[in-house]
Parts: C-alpha cells; sequence; structure tokens
C-alpha cells in the first residue's frame, strides 16, 4: 500500500526561510511590507519544497480570485466556426497565462443565458471581465455594470453614464474601411459596393460609415447587410449581382464574408480581381492567402487586441488594489490597421 506523500505547509516554509509564518503569508500572497532579503528567502523555500499556495485560503487574504471571466456573446457554434475568435481567446490566454491568471470562458447562447453570466459575475468567481462581440441592444453591459465586476470590452462600446466611458480595446474600423475603398477607387472601379456585419455591431457600424466616407451618397443597392459569415457573404454577393450586375468592386466587412462573396462571383462566372475586385477585412492567415485568388484585406492585429485587452484589465485591478491617487487611470486603445494587398484586388 503507497502511503499518502504530504504537502509542504506554509508553516514549513516559515521554518526554511527562518522567518515567521505571517512574513511568509504575506510573501506568497503578494503582500507589502516585505524586505528584499526576507523575500528572496521565502521564494527560494518555496521552491526548494515545492510549495503551492492554498488558494482558497489566499482569495481570503488578498481579496483575489486570480480568474479573469471571458464573456462572448455569440452562440457556440458562432464562435468555434469563426478563427477571429480563436485569435483573440489566444491573446487574452497568452497576457492571463503571463500573469499566473486563470481563464473562465462564458458564452452566451440565448438572452436567457445573459442572467445566468451575470449571477456568476456578481457572485465573486472571478476579479474582473473580458467582454465581446456585443449587440447594440445587448443587456450584459448593464448586468455586468449592476454585478460592480471590473471590466475591459472588445469593440468600441456605444453606451456610457456621461462620466466615465467603458474600457475599451477596438481597431480602426473606420480609418480601414476607407482605406480599403480608396484603394478600390484607385483601381478605376466606379460601382463599388458593400457588403456589412450585423449592423447592431460597432465594428460593422463604422466599416459601414468609412465605405460612406469615400462614396457618398452612392446608390442604396450597392450596400447589403451580412452576418460576419461565408455563407451570409456569399447570399449577399448573390443579392448584389440580381439587383446590380454591373457591381466592379466589393469591400467586404470581414475575410469570411469576402469568402463567401468569391464563391458566389465564380457560380456568376465573374472573374476576380478582372470583373470583380474584392476586399476583405480582418487578415486572418491563413484563411486570406488560401482564398483564390489570396483576398486584399484590412490588417488589424486580432491576437494583439485580445493581449492589450487583458493587460489593461490587469492594469485597472492593480490601480483598484492599490487604491492610489497617484497612479494614472487606464486608457481605451484603438489600434491602427493596414491594407494588406494580394490578389483579388
Amino acid at each position: 500500500m503507497t502511503e499518502a506523500v504530504s504537502r509542504p505547509t506554509l508553516e514549513a516554509v516559515a521554518a526554511r526561510a527562518g522567518v515567521s509564518r505571517a512574513t511568509a503569508s504575506r510573501v506568497v500572497n503578494g503582500g507589502d511590507g516585505v524586505r528584499e532579503t526576507l523575500v528572496a528567502r521565502v521564494r527560494q523555500a518555496v521552491e526548494e519544497l515545492g510549495y503551492v499556495p492554498n488558494q482558497a485560503a489566499r482569495s481570503l487574504v488578498t481579496r483575489r480570485h486570480d480568474a479573469i471571466a471571458v464573456v462572448i456573446a455569440e452562440p457556440e457554434t458562432r464562435v468555434f466556426a469563426d478563427p477571429f475568435f480563436a485569435l483573440q481567446l489566444r491573446g487574452i490566454s497568452k497576457e492571463l497565462t503571463a500573469h499566473d491568471n486563470q481563464l473562465v470562458l462564458l458564452l452566451t447562447e440565448g438572452r436567457d443565458d445573459h442572467a445566468r453570466v451575470a449571477r456568476y459575475l456578481a457572485g465573486g468567481h472571478v476579479d474582473g471581465a473580458l467582454v465581446f462581440s456585443l449587440h447594440l441592444d445587448d443587456p450584459l453591459p448593464g448586468l455586468i455594470q449592476e454585478a460592480g465586476v471590473p471590466t475591459v470590452f472588445g469593440g468600441r462600446p456605444d453606451w456610457g453614464d456621461g462620466t466615465r466611458t467603458p474600457l475599451y480595446v477596438d481597431s480602426d474600423n473606420r480609418g480601414g474601411a476607407r482605406e480599403a475603398v480608396r484603394h478600390l477607387v484607385g483601381l478605376g472601379r466606379t460601382r463599388i459596393a458593400h457588403i456589412t456585419g450585423p449592423l447592431d455591431q460597432t465594428s460593422a457600424a463604422d466599416r459601414l460609415d468609412g465605405y460612406r466616407d469615400v462614396m457618398g451618397d452612392t446608390d442604396p443597392r450597392l450596400v447589403v447587410e451580412s452576418d460576419f459569415t461565408p455563407d451570409g457573404g456569399e447570399h449577399a454577393m448573390h443579392a448584389l449581382l440580381g439587383r446590380c450586375p454591373d457591381v466592379d468592386a466589393v469591400f467586404a466587412a470581414n475575410d469570411l464574408t469576402a469568402l463567401g462573396a468569391l464563391r458566389a462571383l465564380r457560380a456568376h462566372g465573374r472573374r476576380v480581381p478582372e470583373d470583380v475586385a474584392v476586399i476583405g477585412f480582418d487578415d486572418m492567415v491563413p484563411v486570406t492567402e488560401q482564398a483564390d485568388p489570396p483576398l486584399t484585406t484590412v490588417r488589424q492585429g486580432i491576437e494583439e487586441m485580445g493581449r492589450l485587452m487583458a493587460r489593461l484589465l490587469l492594469r485597472d485591478l492593480a490601480g483598484r488594489a492599490r487604491n492610489a491617487a497617484t497612479t494614472a487611470p487606464a486608457a481605451s486603445v484603438v489600434l491602427p490597421t493596414t491594407l494588406v494587398r494580394r490578389a483579388s484586388a
């Protein structure tokens, strides 16, 4: 019969380091007021003994759980089918792991799930939340505010209490769209269409605004709303060709939409880019490079956005913990975009 191996205790760490249990506890739990020489001794003892802190006890001391909720306001089928979410989650995970924080993923299949997510956040299970892919009428921001959970949003929010804008990380969606459409104009295209994303999301609305900044009061038939999916892009492209057969360029709101548009154009015998030039948005490699033809697109740093969301939240949490008036408040971030030219335009 194998004997159970006892786990090293905090008392053993204190004895090995030659300090009091209280001093060892402050070092292990991230407390202040301990001389650097003692900190080094305690950390060496932790490593030598293989001591693992009790998370429940640590939370009582620090009031931190070292866990961050990532809330994606989309159904599971959409999240796991769209590489955008995988890239953003990878950036978030890398940053949280580097700071020894756990990622807790919460998805919303429907409106009934919003109350469940809000209850979980209000229950004190996590230190903060990263929330993205919200829709304009989504109740989650209000529910999260009521829960009192520090939060950073992915994408420009369209709400606020008039005194403090929510923290967020976004890309220059409007500027990127302008650059894409200007490129199409520079190619001599005159009947430039736009297949939008869902217009109850600010990223899609901003990209439509960028298109209109260049095209002005163009033929309204050249704008078709879609849903950021390949099937949606394909259906939208069929509709465009039905009502505007002379279309000679398309700016699609994301790369997946552009892939669907390419399928529809092939089905109609239209050559890309000879007959119709196509530009997407995101630059999700290898999606763009494996498209036929390889897709010209607007690059946004998707993984970087996730990393910055996590970094911004952790900085906000650290500032709250110090409660220091001298600490500069965290500020929202808007990342630049870049047009990447390939064969489709």
